[in-house]
C-alpha cells in the first residue's frame, strides 16, 4: 500500500473510531476507566513494575481519551514514581517531567495539562493513549508521530521498555494500516481485559496475537 493510501486509510479509520470512542466515553465512562485501572494494575504487577523501582509515565487525557486517573492514583498509592509527557516541538520525541497527584500544572500543547516543574526524567514504562488498536497491538494515534518517535528512542536506550496502551473496548479494530515507523505496543488494556501483542511479555508460543490471555478480577 502506497504511503498516501496508508495516510488516507488511517484518516478514515480515525473518523470511524472517534465516534465509537465518544460513545464509550459518555456511556459509563468513569466506571469503564475504573475497570481498566484494575486490569492495568494487574498487568503492571505481573510485569514486576509495581515495586517502585521503575518510573511509569502516564498522560493527561484530551478529547474523549479514557481517563487514566484511577490507575495513576493506584500506582501513586503503591509508591510507583510517575511522570507525564511534554510536547517539545513538532517532529521531536516527547520529553517527560515528574508528576504526582496534586502536582502544579500548566497548559501544554493540544490543551493537555503538563507539570510546571521542568525537571527532565526518563521513564522505564509508558501508559499510552490512542485512537485505535488492533489484534497485534498496533496503535493508531492522531498522526503527529510523537509516541512512535518517543518509543523508538526510549527502546534504543532501554530494550526493556514496557509500553501499555489504555483504551476502551470500542477502540479495537481488526487491523490498522502500518508504516515502517509505526511502533507496536506490548499490550493494550481496556475495561474488559489485557490484550497482548505478538512477542509481548507473557505471550505463549503459538498463541494468536492479540488474544486475551487473562481477565483479572475487577475492582
Amino acid at each position: 500500500m502506497a504511503t498516501i493510501d496508508i495516510a488516507a486509510a488511517k484518516a478514515a479509520l480515525r473518523t470511524q473510531v472517534y465516534a465509537a470512542r465518544k460513545a464509550a466515553h459518555g456511556d459509563d465512562g468513569p466506571m469503564r476507566a475504573a475497570m481498566a485501572a484494575a486490569h492495568l494494575m494487574a498487568e503492571i504487577e505481573r510485569l514486576g513494575l509495581a515495586d517502585g523501582a521503575t518510573m511509569i509515565a502516564g498522560y493527561r487525557p484530551i478529547r474523549t481519551e479514557i481517563v487514566p486517573d484511577p490507575a495513576l492514583a493506584r500506582l501513586h498509592a503503591a509508591g510507583v514514581p510517575l511522570a507525564m509527557p511534554v510536547v517539545v516541538a513538532k517532529g521531536a520525541p516527547l520529553s517527560f517531567r515528574p508528576w504526582a497527584p496534586g502536582t502544579a500544572e500548566i497548559e501544554g500543547a493540544f490543551g493537555a495539562r503538563i507539570p510546571a516543574d521542568e525537571t527532565a526524567v526518563v521513564p522505564g514504562a509508558l501508559i499510552v493513549p490512542l485512537v485505535a488498536f488492533d489484534t497485534r497491538c498496533a496503535r493508531l494515534g492522531y498522526g503527529g508521530g510523537f509516541y512512535d518517535r518517543t518509543i523508538a528512542e526510549l527502546r534504543e536506550a532501554n530494550p526493556c521498555l514496557k509500553t501499555l496502551g489504555l483504551a476502551y473496548d470500542a477502540q479495537r479494530v481488526p487491523a490498522i494500516p502500518r508504516e515502517t515507523t509505526d511502533c507496536l505496543l506490548d499490550a493494550v488494556i481496556t475495561e474488559s481485559a489485557v490484550h497482548r501483542g505478538e512477542g509481548a511479555p507473557g505471550q505463549t508460543p503459538g498463541q494468536t496475537p492479540g488474544q486475551i490471555t487473562d481477565r483479572p478480577a475487577r475492582a
